[in-house]
């Protein structure tokens, strides 16, 4: 790791991640994950996308057991990787079908979301969600994907006017919480209808994922949640101060807040500047990482005949603050 030393801090990390992104392939191929719980349409979707039967579609659940990979382009040109898997059942349910092959199933389908850069979440219109559908998008934010959620089989929705997809959507907001930030995209596969905007979302979504804010904008969105939410005071009458915030990476966006001691910035605050930065710097679809770094002050020994005092980042201060 090359070492740089700025203002106290170690920047290393941050300046070889960095130069990773700006030596990325050219031919970078965004891989898209198709998942969600059994006879959801996760494979029709797939096949109307590319326009021919690449998946088994029925109505009997497992039907797909492998999780298969699909070159596929957009209207735009843009080329996509698309990851049509088996559906994700309930660890108990799994475990009483007895099903090895059932088993593996679902072990490919977590990791086609590890390996994925933007999961299509897919839930069934008339279903209801379930707690599986939440550990599923719980899995997608911790594994830091981009995500859309796909309600499938719309048409199934009787007598809709035009706010049932806002009922719908409050719905949704409201039982996936922890993917408050995921466009919801309706459509009907097994017919085709509105399955083009579920690529549209998803390039959309990949975009947010890869974008870089510049350090003058950034620290201006900080800066003025700090002028209208200042950092608690504790008891003894600390506070913490944020000296600046830098972009670390991309894939997810993530930013790192150089304080004078992380720990005098609790999860509210903490909760409060990632709902600003999304508020003032957009990102939708994709999560977010917070990552708080303390200045540890300088020694009296190296003081003295230094410039620049290198600091070692400890495991304590590797912390980081996710969406809620």
């Amino acid at each position: 790791m090359i070492e740089v030393l700025e203002n106290g801090w170690n920047l290393g990390f941050i300046y070889d991640k960095s130069s990773e992104d700006l030596h990325e392939e050219e031919d970078y191929v965004p891989a898209v994950a198709i998942v969600g719980r059994p006879n959801v349409g996760k494979s029709s979707i797939l096949n109307a996308l590319v326009g021919e039967d690449r998946t088994i579609v029925s109505p009997i659940s497992g039907t797909t057991r492998d999780a298969i990979d699909t070159e596929f382009t957009g209207q735009d040109g843009q080329k996509f990787r698309l990851i049509d898997t088996a559906g994700i059942r309930r660890r108990a349910a799994v475990a009483s079908s007895g099903s090895m092959t059932e088993s593996l199933s679902v072990n490919r389908a977590f990791r086609a979301i590890r390996r994925s850069d933007v999961v299509a979440l897919v839930i069934e219109a008339l279903a209801c969600i379930t707690e599986q559908d939440c550990k599923i998008a719980e899995r997608i934010e911790k594994e830091g994907k981009g995500c859309l959620i796909v309600v499938n089989k719309w048409d199934t929705i009787p007598n809709k006017n035009q706010q049932t997809a806002m009922y719908y959507e409050q719905d949704v907001r409201e039982k996936l919480r922890c993917l408050d930030w995921a466009p919801i995209v309706y459509s009907t596969a097994i017919a085709g209808h509105s399955v083009d905007k579920i690529i549209t979302a998803a390039s959309a979504v990949e975009k947010e994922r890869s974008r870089r804010l510049t350090t003058s904008i950034l620290n201006q969105v900080v800066q003025e949640a700090l002028a209208f939410k200042a950092p608690p005071r504790t008891r003894g009458g600390k506070r913490g101060r944020v000296y600046y915030c830098t972009q670390a990476a991309i894939r997810p966006p993530t930013f790192v807040f150089f304080v004078n001691d992380a720990k005098l910035f609790p999860e509210t605050y903490r909760r409060y500047m990632e709902k600003q930065l999304r508020a003032n710097a957009g990102f939708p679809g994709t999560p977010i990482r917070l990552l708080w770094r303390s200045r540890r002050k300088m020694e009296k020994g190296e003081a003295k005949g230094t410039t620049k005092t290198q600091v070692s980042l400890t495991q304590r201060d590797r912390e980081v603050s996710f969406a809620v």
